[in-house]
């Protein structure tokens, strides 16, 4: 499997593969690249809808030029990561980027999706203050900004550590109560909908327009409320036998 950095001609491939509509393992394959390498390249480039081989390749060589990327900065500011599970670390690390890039792009703050990615890559699903500034290389400002965020969010929570400390902690239902909220969030938005119907006059084209919203987001938030309740219980499954 080639190493090394994308070439130009590999990144033209990834683009046509996105204008065809594969999935990033398919176009992997097709370069004989891990999936990993094909994700990070579209996503610190535009995203699958806006990425173009030749500005990403421009972009890249400046980063080179500037010196070290951002990933492989943190590569030599973070505390050094011992083998857990029999892991790479180095292919850790990878992941807990692609992720961030990911989470990124769908709306969050940078600092934010780095914190929230470390949190869900740890056995422990749980991290003190102290835990993240080390193996972030960032201020307790910024952490605390991150987690502020995150809670706001409810996508984490504080519990008592040992002594003192808390630990911010991922639960298994995070996702599930995330959803939960945007489906009430949705549901809210569907009834102000409603309410500009009588406000508009029954019968106009305003009012008609705002009915079909209405009726739409209601659909969209009871299918996503019973998709959450119906597979709730999935976010619960235990492996079968401890990892060694």
């Amino acid at each position: 499997m080639p190493g090394g950095r994308l070439t130009q001609q590999e990144r033209r491939q990834i683009a046509l593969g996105l204008a065809d509509g594969l999935a990033y393992a398919e176009i992997a394959r097709r370069l004989d690249r891990p999936t990993s390498t094909v994700t990070r390249e579209v996503m610190r480039n535009g995203g699958p809808t806006s990425y173009r081989a030749d500005l990403a390749h421009l972009a890249t060589e400046r980063r080179a030029h500037r010196g070290k990327s951002p990933a492989a900065a943190r590569r030599t500011a973070e505390a050094p990561r011992r083998a857990v599970h029999g892991r790479d670390p180095e292919a850790v690390l990878a992941y807990e980027e692609t992720l961030t890039t990911v989470l990124v792009h769908s709306g969050m703050p940078r600092m934010t999706a780095r914190v929230l990615a470390l949190l869900f890559t740890s056995d422990e699903g749980g991290l003190t203050a102290a835990d993240l500034v080390q193996r972030l290389r960032v201020s307790p400002a910024t952490v605390s900004k991150a987690i502020a965020f995150l809670e706001a969010q409810t996508l984490v929570r504080r519990e008592r550590g040992e002594g003192r400390r808390e630990r911010y902690v991922v639960d298994d239902d995070v996702w599930y109560q995330s959803m939960i909220d945007s489906a009430k969030g949705t549901a809210l938005l569907a009834e102000t909908a409603r309410q500009g119907v009588g406000v508009l006059g029954t019968g106009t084209a305003a009012a008609v327009r705002m009915e079909n919203v209405a009726r739409f987001l209601d659909h969209v938030s009871e299918s996503i409320t019973r998709a959450a309740d119906q597979a709730r219980a999935i976010l619960h499954t235990k492996p079968e036998r401890p990892a060694e």
